[in-house]
Order: C-alpha cells, then structure tokens, then sequence
C-alpha cells in the first residue's frame, strides 16, 4: 500500500434452477431454522459441494495451539448482486498440517468480518458444524480435537456480507462505488489472529501462500472481472465465471460493467490495465511495464504469467498477487511512483511474504526503496527519526508513512551505498530466491545484506532496530 492519491475522489435474467440453490438454506447438521438471507432478495448461488464423507483425521483431546505454517486449498462460490451490494460466500479451505506440530485450532482472516456486516451461516470442521468464535477479523475455528503433524482437515465457512457504498476510513477495501466493486481479503484465510484496527493506513494482514485457489462467481448482472486470478469458464448467459489461482496470498476482486483493457508484453509476461474512466491510461500501462522489466533485473523474476493494474473504486493504492489497485480519480502527479511502489510488492509481500501488520519495513520500505530507485523520486523524510522495527499499531497517521517507507527506504539505500550495489542487489536476490513463496521477516533481510559484505552493518542497523540487534 502506498499514500493517499492526490486528486478528486467521489465519496431480468434467470439462472438455471442448478444454479439458484439459496447460500442461506438450513446447514448440514444444524438444529436451526433456516435464516432469511438479507432484507434483499438472496442473490443468487451455485449449489453447495457435498459434505466430508468419512473419517476425521481429528483425534480427541488439546493442546491450545494454531499456527499460520499450514498448506491451504481453497473451493470458493461467491454470489454477488452488484445492484443491491450483497457478497455471499461458500468457501471450503482443504487444510494440511504443515507446522511440524499438533493444532486444535484454525484462524482465519476475513476483511468481511469488519467491513461488511458480516452473518455467519455455519463453520464446519469435516462436516461436523463447531462452536466458531468471531474476533476483530478473524473467525476462530475449533477442531473439537488435535490435527496432528501431516494430517489434514477441511473447514468450510459460509456467511452473508453487504459491500460498503463509501470510501471512509477503510470502506475503499470492501465496497462499490464509483460503478466499480472492491474486495480485499474477501475468503476466509489462513491467517493468525491480527487486529484490524490501527491509527494509520498500514496492512493489518498476515497470510502463507496457497498452491490452488478455485473461484466460481454467480452475478445478478454480467460483470468483466480484474481478479488475481486465470479465467477458466464463463457461461452462456455471462452471470456464471469460475478462476483458478496459484501460489497466491489472496485472491482480490475488482469488477465492473464497462471495465475497458489496454495491454502491452514485458517479455512473455502479459501486463494488462482494466479502467472505466481512461485518464492516464497510456502512462499506467507504460509505467507498470517498466517497474516489471526494472525489477526483474534487480531482484529476480516476475512470478506470474500475468500482471494485472485495475482501476479500483478509490481510497489506496494497494497490492495483491499479480494484481495491484490505482484508485479512480487517481491525477497524473505522482502517478508513475504510485504504480511502482505497488508493482514492488509483487516481490516483497507477494514472492517473499512477512507479517505486513508487526513487521512493516519487509515490505514496505523495500518495496519504496525499489520504486524511488526507478522513478528517481527519493527524498527526504517529513518527520524526526524513528525506529523501524515496530509494528503498524505503534506509528501516528502523519509519520507511518514517513518513517517506515521514507526513512526505511533511505536506510536500504545507504546500505546499498556502505555495500557497494554489485554486492547489495547479489543479497537481495539471493533474499528473494531463498524465501520464494515463503513467510519471512524484517530480521531475514538484515541479516541477509549484513552477511553480504565485509562492511559491518550492524553499525547502520542497530540503532533503528533495538529488538533484532
């Protein structure tokens, strides 16, 4: 995520009976009536998938641990009516123990659970509903036992959502407006508890990769989708399109009616602008394609066949795996740093993944390092010196920025500079590759530069990371 854009911001077809089956019908296993969807008309869904037949691999008994180190497959059916704003889920995680120890206990991280008014339908644990809990933005999923090392469970979540129709405070993450639907860590995912609330615009996220991610989206009105994500199918009346995703920390949604495209090649890599208003089109395009061909340079290879730039709706600039936002109304200054400094989180957040909500600088301050490298806009910091080694929760709004992405940005630089840059970049690219698709953190950079050289870093590092050094 980078700075607030400066510039101006705006505050009957049927389906097929297969296909209309309510999200909202009673659950397997449940006691409960069946629940009326929302005050609208239900959108429309895709059936359910059936429930887990067979043993659990859940054994009896606890061991009050979870962990964000597991391997996640994710089935999703999204039902979605752009006219009234409903967002409706059906999503079925196939979750492998991967974190060399028991759990009974799985978190999940939903932005819905904040923004949209989110009504859980059910929590199911192999078919069996369980006693779920919702705090702050994660949903808490009891085993009802241990998941061993290596064992595998599935847990499947359902639950009604209503898009914002603003872009106060953080509406611009879950929201329609400006004719254009957002949604930012919209499925249930593999997370560990993380509070959404913070006193800055920072990234109150943590997520491993999935290897699969299948999305099946049901629309009340044909939509062209910009989504992190390879189009698979679409049906014949247009409302029903499924994607398939891989090794992705989330799977992003920016839909509109009229979205337009441009497209340009970096190589084989295809880059690809979605718009509804076409201001700065041509400069977008030009300058997402060269922050690719720049970084790929530097640090290593783009990990996508594609790169994805859309329009979105308003509020940040903001990232997602192969895939970055340019808020709408978005004016020309500042324009090609902003698309830089997204295109740099395509390898420091999205290739190499930290804990974007304790540990900022990772990504943060690298990924502006990079884009003021390229744009040539490096300067100065606005606010006195402070620490980097702190999480997003600890920085006022008026300095976060200033500290962790001009004052981190400027610390790489002058490591660069004590280094020399043939040694400097040879770190960052073995960082990149040693961690590829992995969780990391600020400390695994340092470390990695520092080891790089015979110039001792430490010297430049310690002072503005007491809790590493």
């Amino acid at each position: 995520m980078t700075e607030r854009p400066q510039g101006p911001r705006s505050l009957p077809i049927t389906l097929a009976a297969v296909i209309v089956a309510s999200l909202f019908t009673l659950a397997p296993g449940s006691t409960r009536p069946a629940v009326a969807a929302h005050p609208e008309a239900a959108p429309p869904s895709l059936a359910s998938p059936a429930t887990v037949v067979g043993p659990s691999a859940v054994t009896p008994g606890s061991v009050n641990r979870t962990s964000v180190n597991l391997n996640a497959s994710y089935a999703v059916t999204l039902a979605l009516r752009y006219g009234s704003r409903a967002f409706s889920v059906d999503s079925t995680a196939t979750i492998t123990n991967t974190s060399g120890a028991s759990i009974d206990r799985i978190e999940l991280n939903t932005i819905a659970a904040r923004l949209g008014g989110m009504t859980l339908r059910y929590v199911q644990v192999d078919g069996v509903n369980v006693a779920r809990r919702v705090k702050d933005q994660t949903i808490i999923v009891p085993l009802g036992g241990i998941l061993a090392a290596g064992a595998t469970v599935k847990v499947r979540v359902k639950y009604h959502a209503t898009l914002r129709s603003s872009l106060a405070g953080s509406n611009w993450l879950f929201t329609k407006v400006n004719g254009i639907v957002d949604a930012y860590r919209w499925i249930p995912w593999v997370s560990r508890e993380t509070p959404f609330s913070r006193p800055n615009h920072g990234d109150p996220f943590v997520t491993p990769v999935s290897p699969l991610v299948q999305l099946r989206i049901v629309t009340d009105r044909t939509l062209r989708f910009a989504i992190n994500a390879n189009r698979m199918s679409v049906s014949a009346n247009g409302l029903t399109q499924t994607f398939e995703a891989r090794n992705v920390r989330d799977v992003t949604i920016t839909a509109a009616p009229d979205f337009r495209t441009r497209t340009t090649y970096v190589g084989k890599i295809q880059v690809r602008y979605f718009y509804r208003s076409g201001s700065n089109a041509a400069t977008i395009l030009d300058a997402a394609a060269d922050a690719i061909r720049a970084y790929q340079a530097r640090v290593g290879p783009y990990p996508y066949t594609t790169f994805k730039v859309a329009q979105s709706a308003g509020g940040y600039g903001m990232e997602s795996p192969g895939m970055i936002w340019i808020p709408y109304g978005h004016g020309s200054a500042n324009l090609r740093y902003l698309v830089s400094h997204e295109a740099a989180h395509q390898w420091f957040y999205s290739l190499v993944g930290n804990d974007q909500a304790r540990q900022p600088f990772a990504d943060e301050a690298t990924a502006d390092f990079l884009a003021r490298e390229i744009t040539r806009t490096r300067r100065g910091s606005r606010c006195s010196t402070g620490l980097l080694d702190r999480s997003i929760y600890s920085y006022s709004s008026a300095c976060y920025y200033e500290i962790v992405y001009i004052q981190g940005g400027n610390l790489l630089n002058e490591a660069r500079r004590r280094m020399g840059s043939t040694a400097f970049w040879a770190a960052l690219r073995k960082y990149v590759a040693a961690h590829r698709f992995g969780l990391t953190g600020t400390s695994t950079l340092l470390r990695t530069l520092d080891n790089s050289t015979s110039v001792d870093l430490s010297k430049l590092f310690r002072p503005r990371f007491p809790k590493y050094y």
